[in-house]
């Protein structure tokens, strides 16, 4: 297969400088494909029941210590064509960072965007997401995406095959269908405007959120009418450590691996944490916003699928 593909096949590829917790267990291959089309090839000769783990930025992901038995497909850097289309919409491929969508989306003098500046992660995973914050969402925007099955045909979708929600955008049928691109459409702004409102957006992003420490971002989804970090600060959590992974000091609902060393099962471990205790004391069930995958590595050495 390889020979017929331009893109780079590696084996047991480390995900700790893949994922932006800078923690977690290797998977088995890692596909980097040269564009949408080396793809769309691999799609169409990789074994149908290869596991497979669409990765972006890595910043809302954590592979298990004990490693993921398939394939990662990295479409940073790959999927990555971002254009103005004759018809004033936005293409824009998987593996785009939502923050380069904003800039570009501002400088063509249209507006609303900006919110994707403050969003750490490719459009791919926003449209999976349904990614958003200060009052933006992904798919508000979308007027169609280019999906990929896993036979690397192309197929062309609305808003309307979606079931979309807060944080959540999946298809109505059941299918083997992957984000490839999309096309979005921006109400006209002014470009000095767009401009102005992501520097705030960003010095608020800065002065409220702990980046210089590794993270995955939000870690919980907000509940109706409440939010996650208020719980969480409330069940008297700030600041909690499990084995390097902590609650940040400066935004409760983000887990910082402090000094770098943190395993993905301490990470794990304190995710749990904060949902039990946040469920005994205030009876809410706080949903992850981050995706965990793969094996959990056992003291003995022996690997077990993880729940």
């Amino acid at each position: 297969m390889a020979e017929s593909l331009r893109g780079v096949m590696r084996e047991h590829e480390p995900m700790t400088t893949h994922v932006s917790w800078r923690a977690g267990g290797a998977v088995a291959r890692a596909f980097l494909p040269a564009d949408l089309a080396d793809l769309a090839a691999f799609l169409g000769r990789v074994r149908y029941d290869e596991p497979l783990l669409l990765v972006g930025l890595g910043s809302n992901l954590l592979v298990r210590d004990g490693g993921f038995d398939g394939t990662a497909i990295f479409t940073h850097g790959a999927l990555n064509i971002l254009r103005r289309e004759p018809d004033g919409s936005f293409y824009a491929e998987a593996g785009v960072a939502s923050p380069k969508l904003a800039r570009f989306v501002g400088k063509q003098a249209c507006a609303e965007a900006e919110f994707l500046a403050g969003i750490p992660g490719t459009v791919g995973g926003a449209l999976t997401m349904n990614a958003g914050c200060h009052g933006g969402e992904t798919w508000r925007y979308v007027e169609k995406v280019l999906m990929l099955n896993r036979s690397g045909e192309q197929v062309l979708r609305g808003p309307e095959d979606f079931a979309i929600g807060y944080r959540h955008a999946g298809l109505k049928s059941a299918t083997d269908e992957i984000f490839a691109a999309a096309w979005f459409r921006f109400p006209p702004g002014d470009v000095e405007a767009a401009r102005e409102r992501m520097k705030e957006l960003l010095e608020r992003r800065v002065a409220t959120q702990p980046l210089q420490l590794p993270n995955a971002g939000s870690v919980f989804r907000n509940p109706p009418g409440d939010h996650a970090a208020r719980l969480i600060e409330a069940a008297g959590l700030k600041g909690t450590q499990i084995g390097g992974a902590q609650v940040s000091e400066k935004h409760a609902n983000f887990i910082v691996n402090r000094e770098g060393a943190a395993t993905a099962s301490a990470i794990e471990m304190l995710i749990g944490r904060i949902q039990a205790e946040v469920a005994e004391k205030f009876g809410i069930a706080l949903i992850r916003e981050v995706r965990i995958v793969g094996a959990v590595a056992y003291p003995s050495g022996h690997d077990g699928e993880g729940v």
